[in-house]
C-alpha cells in the first residue's frame, strides 16, 4: 500500500510541475478520477518497478490525435466506456493492455472537459 501511495503522490508531483497556469482545475479532476495512476503528462515516465507507464503519456496521446477528425468524440467516449485489449494501439509502448470504463468515476461533460485539455497539450 505504501508503494502505491508513493508511486501516485510522485506521478501527481510531477504533473503539477509540467502544467501550465490554470491547469490546477484539470489535475485536480484526473487527480481525483485516478487518471494519473495510469498516465503521466510528459513521455518517458517511468511506472511501478521502473515498467513503461499503465498507460500513454497525454501529450503522446495529443500528438497522436491533434489532426484526427472527432479525436475529441472518440477520446471521451474511451474515457468513459473504456478500450478494447484486443486492438492495442499502444501495445510494445505502455505496460497497459487496456483502459477500464470510467464511466463511475467521472461525468461525461467532466471527461470531455479533461480530453479536450489533453488535446490541447503542445
Amino acid at each position: 500500500m505504501n508503494r502505491l501511495l508513493i508511486a501516485l503522490t510522485t506521478a501527481l508531483l510531477a504533473a503539477q510541475a509540467w502544467a501550465a497556469p490554470g491547469d490546477d482545475q484539470i489535475l485536480k479532476l484526473a487527480t481525483n478520477a485516478g487518471c494519473m495512476t495510469c498516465h503521466h503528462i510528459e513521455p518517458g515516465g517511468k511506472g511501478p518497478n521502473g515498467l513503461p507507464p499503465i498507460g500513454p503519456a497525454w501529450r503522446e496521446v495529443a500528438a497522436k490525435y491533434k489532426s484526427q477528425k472527432g479525436a475529441q468524440q472518440q477520446l471521451t467516449a474511451t474515457v468513459m466506456a473504456g478500450s478494447s485489449p484486443y486492438e492495442s494501439h499502444w501495445k510494445g509502448k505502455v505496460s497497459g493492455l487496456a483502459m477500464p470504463p470510467n464511466k463511475v468515476v467521472v461525468s461525461e461533460v467532466d471527461a470531455a472537459k479533461l480530453v479536450a485539455w489533453i488535446l490541447a497539450l503542445e
